[in-house]
């Protein structure tokens, strides 16, 4: 089939200033299947000099979009997946800029970016960085200007990413044919190089590289006073057919047939069944290409209705292959076309973390905290991707037989379905935890009560879990699995580690304690600051010794009662003295 093909060519250039806050980037798939599912993809961005950390801004947005973008599941359209993409990533930034004192400073750029799948051509744009198309002679900006007016000499950025919790993003396609030629230029070129003359200079030649050169030696010579940026794109070839259709059937893939060992799909031989659950299912199966064994997940038949459920289960597959840690289980690239919704995930020889603990009690404490700092650094990957695990459970976590063997379990989160990605708009809501959504034992009561309490839900589960390997229990007992409202809550107790395991110290206690509290304002807010008081002991857990508050209360109370009888006995004498 014939594939689009593109002459790209691009500058990035600091001009007269001292530092460059532009940047450009592009990616041209060599791989067919990559060309034909997810396009060829071009991105500028022009960072906000006003802002301190415009640089790094601009950026991040361009390396992470072209990173991400192609990450995103083929199931996805375009849109969909760059409006996702670019909303974590501002949020990424708008983050970012809060580290910053002062409101002068942040993270912002500009943002323009061009994706040419099939015979479409989409674009996504936010600030004052353009995007034009150049058909038949004539020139059309694609992009509208976000700028405010101050008075008659000056403007500013009414947009930008980075600027705002909430992406406001400009989204548009159209038809591309053979012939046409696109531009993305920051402000350093449009506003040096009068549209006629860059209309002209973009008509002239046949190769990308002298027309960007080109284009670049006309902006220095208008006494260009800026970062100047663009990326020249000559559209070759394309494909004959509009592959539109083919898209929107990829959304809706079918769901695949209940598989047996023996059944094969798309290429990989159902070896055996490992897992299966009203959402899902797991086999082992063998790429009969390569020989290579590797794990596909399945929908179940029981969400073939529920649409949120189908979306979810899309969009593990995408938060997979975002998060790379050597303590996550890592999602496959998918290589061909598939027939039918699944993914894969590579496999994973060992046994879940719940098997584990009910062999090794009681658990080794340095081998036990060894393993609790590598799920620390998993949950680290995923909010380190504005993500949260919420469903963190001994059953979704692994320990490779291999190091079990060698004695230093590897520890690996082997399971997306409840996770919750900040900045996508249908995903700002908490997650509604119903039976197979979230394992009360585990989860943070606050979900249940209809609130997201964002990475101290995970900090929750953590700590629950470091209780469970260190004393085979719950903190709150069994009776936290009937709990359905907040008085049901209210009633239960922590129970001191201590009392199932006699060799937990007091500070230890203490931390665990402050992990699962159900109020936010008590709990640790971070998973560093958990293992912080984990791994050394904290001096206030030490100040409130059961033992040593009731001897100094026995003590106290004696030191009262011989005050009273010394007084009393003084007073005697004192009155038969006066007798």
């Amino acid at each position: 089939m014939t594939q689009a093909q593109l002459d790209i060519a691009s500058f990035c250039e600091a001009g007269v200033k001292p530092i460059n806050e532009d940047a450009v980037g592009f990616e041209q798939p060599q791989e067919s299947y990559a060309l034909e599912n997810k396009g060829i993809a071009l991105a500028l961005a022009d960072g906000v000099s006003t802002a301190e950390a415009g640089r790094e801004a601009s950026c991040i947005a361009v390396e992470r979009f072209l990173e991400e973008y192609y990450q995103t599941p083929d199931t996805w359209s375009v849109a969909g997946s760059g409006e996702k993409v670019l909303s974590t990533i501002n949020l990424r930034l708008f983050r970012k800029s809060h580290e910053f004192v002062t409101t002068t400073k942040g993270y912002l750029s500009t943002f323009s970016a061009l994706v040419i799948k099939s015979r479409t051509l989409h674009f996504f744009h936010v600030g004052d960085s353009r995007i034009y198309l150049l058909r038949d002679g004539e020139m059309l900006q694609l992009t509208t200007d976000h700028v405010a007016t101050i008075d008659e000499n000056r403007t500013c950025l009414s947009r930008a990413i980075g600027m705002d919790s909430l992406l406001n993003l400009d989204y548009g396609h159209r038809d591309l044919l053979p012939g046409d030629r696109l531009l993305l230029t920051s402000d350093g070129v449009h506003d040096f190089i009068a549209t006629p003359a860059l209309k002209q200079l973009l008509s002239e030649g046949t190769k990308a590289e002298d027309i960007s050169q080109g284009i670049y030696k006309a902006a220095m010579a208008a006494g260009n006073d800026d970062n100047l940026s663009a990326v020249v794109a000559l559209v070759n070839q394309l494909p004959e057919s509009n592959l539109e259709e083919y898209s929107a059937e990829l959304t809706r893939l079918p769901f695949p047939p209940d598989l047996a060992p023996g059944m094969k799909l798309d290429g990989y031989l159902v070896v055996k069944e490992l897992f299966a659950s009203s959402r899902s299912q797991l086999y082992l199966v063998e790429d009969q290409a390569s020989g290579s064994r590797c794990v596909m997940k399945t929908p179940s038949r029981n969400i073939e209705e529920d649409l949120s459920a189908i979306d979810r289960f899309i969009q593990e597959e995408w938060i997979g292959r975002r998060i790379h840690s050597p303590h996550v289980v890592r999602v496959i690239q998918q290589q061909r076309r598939r027939s039918a919704l699944y993914y894969l995930m590579e496999h994973i020889e060992g046994i879940g973390l719940d098997q584990w603990i009910a062999e090794h009690q009681p658990a080794t404490p340095k081998t036990s905290i060894a393993m609790v700092r590598q799920i620390a650094e998993g949950l680290r990957a995923f909010h380190d991707n504005e993500a949260i695990h919420q469903d963190l459970k001994p059953a979704n976590i692994m320990l490779t037989r291999s190091s079990i063997a060698a004695g230093s379990p590897h520890m690996l989160i082997v399971d997306f379905g409840s996770v919750y990605v900040a900045g996508l708009a249908e995903l700002q809501r908490p997650l509604i935890h119903e039976g197979a959504l979230g394992t009360a034992s585990y989860s943070d009561p606050l979900y249940l009560l209809g609130r997201n309490p964002g990475i101290q839900g995970d900090v929750y589960a953590l700590a629950t879990i470091v209780y469970e390997i260190f004393t085979g229990h719950l903190p709150y007992g069994e009776g936290i699995e009937e709990c359905r409202d907040v008085f049901d809550y209210d009633r239960l107790r922590y129970i001191s580690a201590a009392q199932h395991n006699a060799q937990i110290p007091l500070w230890f206690d203490g931390a665990l304690e402050k992990g699962v509290a159900f109020n936010l304002q008590e709990r640790y807010q971070t998973i560093d600051e958990l293992l912080d008081d984990l791994s050394q002991p904290n001096p206030l857990f030490l100040e409130t010794d059961p033992v040593i508050e009731k001897n100094a209360s026995s003590l106290t109370l004696w030191k009262l009662l011989s005050g009273f009888w010394f007084f009393s006995f003084v007073l005697l004498i004192y009155l038969f003295s006066k007798l």
